[in-house]
C-alpha cells in the first residue's frame, strides 16, 4: 500500500515539477509582465518584460523594443532577471536529480539508498526553484500595486497593471515547491517500504540436544 502511494507521489511530483519549469522559463522570457492601455490612444496595448517592452497595435502588428543597458534598469527588474534566469537552472537541475531517483529507472538500482537520496536532493532543489520564481513575480506585483495606487500621481497618467506572465509565475513557483514536496515525501515512503532481510536461525548444536547425546553422522550405523 505505502509503495503504491510511493509511485504516485514520484509520478506526481515530476509532473508538477516539469509543469512548473516549464512555466518558469516561459515567465522569464515573454514580455507580459505588465500591461499597460493609454488613454489617449485605446488602439495601442503596451507591455513590459524582463528583456523587453512590446507595443500591440490594433491591426496585430507587435513592435518590440529591448531594455537598454543592464545596470540602467529599476532593481526590480535587474533582480528579477537574475532570480529567475536561476529559477530555470535550479528548476532543470532538480527534475535531473529527481528523474534519476525514480523507481522506474535502472539508475542506481542495486543502492537504494543513493536514489533516495536523489529524491531528495531533486525535491529540495525543486523547492528552491520554486520559492526564486515566486519572490521576483510577488516584488514586481506589489511594485505595480503602488505605481497604481500612487495617490502622488495625476489621474490622467495610466498605470501599469499585472500581466498573464504575472499570473503564470505564480502557478509556476507553487507547481514547482508542490513537486519537490512530493518527491522529497515519495522518498521517505519509499525508505520505510523495503522490508527487512528475515533474521537467520541456527539449527540446534549437538550440544543443545536433550539428554546430553551427541550426533556423528558419519557412525551412524549400529555394530550388531
Amino acid at each position: 500500500m505505502a509503495g503504491g502511494w510511493g509511485a504516485k507521489a514520484q509520478g506526481g511530483g515530476m509532473l508538477l515539477a516539469l509543469l512548473g519549469w516549464i512555466s518558469s522559463c516561459v515567465t522569464t522570457f515573454v514580455p507580459l509582465w505588465k500591461n499597460l492601455n493609454l488613454d489617449l490612444n485605446e488602439l495601442e496595448v503596451w507591455n513590459m518584460g524582463l528583456w523587453q517592452v512590446c507595443i500591440t497595435q490594433e491591426e496585430g502588428v507587435v513592435e518590440c523594443q529591448a531594455h537598454g543597458s543592464f545596470l540602467a534598469l529599476p532593481p526590480e527588474l535587474r533582480i528579477s532577471r537574475l532570480l529567475m534566469c536561476l529559477s530555470n537552472g535550479l528548476g532543470l537541475l532538480g527534475c535531473l536529480l529527481a528523474a534519476l531517483g525514480l523507481e522506474g529507472w535502472r539508475t542506481c538500482e542495486d543502492k537504494p539508498g543513493r536514489k533516495r537520496q536523489l529524491l531528495l536532493g531533486g525535491g529540495a532543489t525543486l523547492g528552491l526553484a520554486g520559492i526564486t520564481t515566486l519572490v521576483p513575480v510577488s516584488w514586481v506585483a506589489y511594485n505595480t500595486v503602488l505605481d497604481f495606487w500612487d495617490e502622488t500621481v495625476p489621474d490622467i497618467v495610466p498605470r501599469w497593471e499585472f500581466g498573464e506572465a504575472t499570473f503564470l509565475g505564480w502557478f509556476a513557483g507553487a507547481f514547482l515547491a508542490a513537486g519537490g514536496l512530493l518527491l522529497a515525501c515519495s522518498a521517505r515512503a519509499t525508505s520505510t517500504d523495503t522490508p527487512l532481510a528475515p533474521a537467520c536461525r541456527q539449527g540446534p548444536t549437538a550440544s543443545g540436544l536433550p539428554g546430553g547425546h551427541h550426533l556423528h553422522p558419519k557412525n551412524a550405523d549400529l555394530v550388531i
